[in-house]
This record gives C-alpha cells, structure tokens and sequence, in this order.
C-alpha cells in the first residue's frame, strides 16, 4: 500500500496549478485555497485506491473540478464593479458605500501559483489575468470548468469528458457556448501584447511615488485617456483620466505620508499592497492594487479595499512596509 510520503512526493507538485484552476473556477483565492486542500484530503483517503488508469496530474483535476462545482452550488457568480453597472465620468458625484454582502471577485497573488522560468510566467499570466477571471465569472460554473481544462490546460475532449462523467458531444457543445458568452464579456484589452518587464517595472515604480507622495499630477502621464477605476467593496467606479485623477486627488491622496505601498505582482500583473495611516500614527493594511497596463500606460485601476488579503500576499507589518 502506497505511503504518505508516497503520496506527497507525488501529489504535491501540482498544488501550484491546482490552485490556480480552482481560483479560475472560483473566482477566490481564499476559497480556491481551501478547495486545494480538500481535493488533497480527498486524494489521499483514496490513494491506495488509484488504480493509474489515468494519470496523477488528471486524476487530480478531476477531483479538484468536482469539489469546485459542488462548493458553487446555489451561489452567485463574484463581480467586480464593473460587472454591474456604468461607470462615472465625474468625481465629484456621490460614492455608494461598500457592499460587504456582495461577494466581490479577489485577486491572487502570482507567489502561490509557482514556477521560477521567466518564460513560463508570462506565458501563463492571461491564464490568470484579472479580466479573464472576471470574464470567467459570466459563465455558468459548468461551463467555466470546461472552458478552463479545455482552453487553459489543454485536456483533450475525450479526457474532459471522463472527468465530468458526461460525453464528448456535451463537452464540445458546452466549450461553444462557453466561448461564444466569453467573447461578449472579455475585454479587447486583455488579448492585447504584454509590456515588457521595464515597463512595467517604470509603471509600477512611478505608480507608487506617486501615490505616496499624495501627487496626483505626477500620475497624469502614466495613465491612459481612457484609464478606469474601480473599489470592490464600493460599487461607485470611474472611467477617463480627469475623473480618476480627480477623484484620487480629492478623495484618496489628501495629503503625503498618508500612504505607503508594497510591491508585488497579482494575476500576471504588476500590483502594490497599500498601507493606510492610521489615527495612532501606525500603518495599518488596507488592501491590494492591481494594474491593467496597456501600451506603455496604466489602463485600469482595480483597488481591492480589503485588508484580508494583504496576509495573503505575504503583506509586511505596517510597521516594515515600504514607502
């Protein structure tokens, strides 16, 4: 009978890419990460089981799938603003309060999916970029699970049809519909080309100087004409440069020190986590940035208010974090 170690010598190399197929489905990585572990719980009660008919990598899916599309059962798709009205192109109008009921898609923080060729992580980033994700969210949650084993991770029809435990003709029938809905909701933005590392690095960089230094100015030129910002939990969002640059400079960067920022990279893309000075003088966390770039300038601004994803992101203590 196989051991545990046995099984984790085995098993444990697909956690990263486990985790991102559950996030894709999910829309969470809080909950993609708790699905992760019971798909390996699960595994491992049966491993002595396993007869090798398929291999460990499918067998994996399979399991990791169906506890996706069980946890989804009765639940709503996550959306980000966005989703789920129009934007406003003046600052100056009044900002809804959060909505802590909804529940907003998360980031993911690219450190938990693995891998260290450079090669292979840029190749996989529109594999987990925040509007495919989001995109993702439209589909109902069998069609989600198709799209992705069959677009993302290449399993062939025969082989997702035995995980689904349906046919060929379902799962082909399925994949159309799928990518017929997903190219109404996608975003033009997100086949386009990825900016080289520089860039990148320069937008980040320049991002976040300005943003503690409170100098919503020095951010004019980083951003594009039709640049847009949204605030899960806040359902407010804003397109076009003068409304979110007059609504950071009323609203958010009231005045230097203020802030501080952590960098760090979340769904392929370039990402700060943010620190808010607190009453006590203290940074406390307040959540994750994450910007869409495109042609050399910042596209969109999805500023993720919520402090429970900064230990996620391995978020220094407000005390240690960079300015």
């Amino acid at each position: 009978m196989p051991s545990d170690t046995d099984f984790a010598v085995l098993a444990e190399p697909f956690r990263p890419e486990l985790l991102a197929h559950c996030y894709r489905i999910l829309g969470s990585i809080h909950d993609a990460e708790d699905l992760v572990q019971e798909t390996y719980l699960r595994a491992w009660r049966g491993f002595g089981r396993f007869e090798g008919r398929s291999s460990l990598r499918r067998w994996l899916y399979t399991i990791a799938t169906m506890a996706c599309l069980t946890a989804l059962e009765g639940r709503t798709r996550r959306p980000l603003p966005s989703g789920l009205g129009a934007p406003s192109e003046d600052h100056r109008v009044a900002v809804a309060p959060g909505e802590p009921s909804v529940p907003w898609l998360q980031p993911a923080p690219d450190a938990l999916f693995g891998g260290t060729d450079p090669a292979a992580i840029v190749a996989g980033r529109a594999g987990v970029r925040l509007a495919f994700i989001a995109a993702l969210q439209h589909l109902p949650a069998r069609q989600r699970a198709v799209l992705t084993l069959r677009d993302v991770l290449a399993f062939r029809t025969a082989e997702v049809a035995t995980m689904l435990n349906t046919t060929s003709a379902a799962v082909d029938s399925t994949l159309r519909r799928a990518r017929a809905q997903l190219a109404e909701v996608r975003p033009v933005e997100d086949d386009l080309t990825e900016p080289d590392e520089h860039t990148r690095r320069t937008l980040l960089d320049g991002f976040s100087d300005a943003f503690t230094r409170a100098d919503p100015g020095a951010l004019v030129n980083l951003l594009r004409a039709d640049v847009e910002l949204e605030m899960p939990p806040i359902p407010t969002w804003f397109t076009g440069r003068a409304a979110v640059v007059g609504f950071l400079a009323h609203r958010v960067l009231r005045g230097p020190d203020q802030w501080r920022t952590q960098p760090t990279s979340a769904n392929g893309q370039p990402a700060v986590i943010a620190y808010e000075r607190a009453g006590s003088g203290r940074f406390e966390a307040h959540g994750v940035i994450v910007l869409t770039l495109v042609g050399g300038q910042i596209a969109r601004i999805t500023a993720f208010n919520d402090p429970s994803l900064v230990p996620t992101f391995g978020g220094a203590t407000p005390r240690r974090a960079n300015r």
